[in-house]
């Protein structure tokens, strides 16, 4: 893990490193904060992620109209004048 300030010190070995393969984790007063990663292994971690999650139709439509645990409000419009 780096730290901020030898992260920019190094930043082409943090990059040299992320583009070989290994995400650079970067912190920000002894705590993590950031990862650097290459553009490749971004762009599979994003397309995995979408494969795994359905569309948000998908999710409505699975989502239980009856369910017991799920309090849903009677409310019934109410009247307009025009």
């Amino acid at each position: 893990m780096w730290n901020v300030q030898d992260a920019k010190n190094k930043f082409s070995a943090v990059i040299d490193a992320a583009l070989a393969g290994e995400p650079q984790e970067v912190s920000r007063r002894g705590k993590p904060t950031v990862v650097v990663l290459s553009v490749t292994e971004y762009l599979r971690l994003q397309q995995a992620a979408k494969l795994q999650r359905g569309s948000f139709v998908d999710h409505l439509l699975t989502f239980p109209a009856d369910a017991p645990d799920i309090a849903r409000a009677k409310v019934l419009p109410r009247d307009v004048e025009f």
